[in-house]
């Protein structure tokens, strides 16, 4: 008994000391790259503070949580095409929500900065925060929802 006490006390103490909670922009080398003096003066403060410091905007500030229009939603940052009008959905939660992003411009990462795993959205070229994932999107597609920062998002009307 004692013996598989020791070694599930181990395999606790294992995971708590792995890797596990690295943010992967740690890791991945971005396309972009800048440093925090040239983001500040390229972004308006309330985009830096979300883009380079995964804040939060308050919910329904965004004009972009109710555009219908036909377009892109590129990164604010560096202008990456990252979602499609045609994958957007009002879910009533006050930021701009899609079921999926365009194919490998958003990196999925998992962050822990609430005490629990989530999973971050980032720009795949500049690595800019841009909202979380979430499994409570509309169910007769992905069943995903892309919860976005307006701030994080420029659109571009299709012409």
């Amino acid at each position: 008994m004692n013996k598989i006490v020791s070694f599930l006390i181990l395999v606790f103490l294992a995971s708590c000391a792995g890797k596990a909670q690295d943010s992967s922009e740690d890791n991945k080398n971005y396309k972009i790259t800048k440093t925090a003096s040239q983001w500040k003066k390229e972004l308006t403060p309330a985009q830096y503070s979300v883009l380079r410091e995964a804040g939060t905007e308050r919910p329904f500030s965004s004009p972009l949580d109710k555009n219908k229009k036909v377009g892109t939603f590129v990164c604010a940052a560096c202008k990456t095409p990252l979602y499609a009008s045609k994958d957007k959905f009002d879910s009533g939660t006050g930021w701009p929500s899609f079921d999926r992003s365009i194919k490998e411009n958003v990196l999925l990462d998992t962050d822990y900065k609430i005490g629990y795993a989530r999973t971050e959205l980032k720009c795949n070229t500049c690595g800019s925060h841009l909202g979380h994932s979430f499994d409570d999107g509309p169910k007769n597609t992905t069943g995903k929802r892309h919860c976005i920062n307006g701030v994080a998002l420029k659109f571009i009307a299709k012409k």
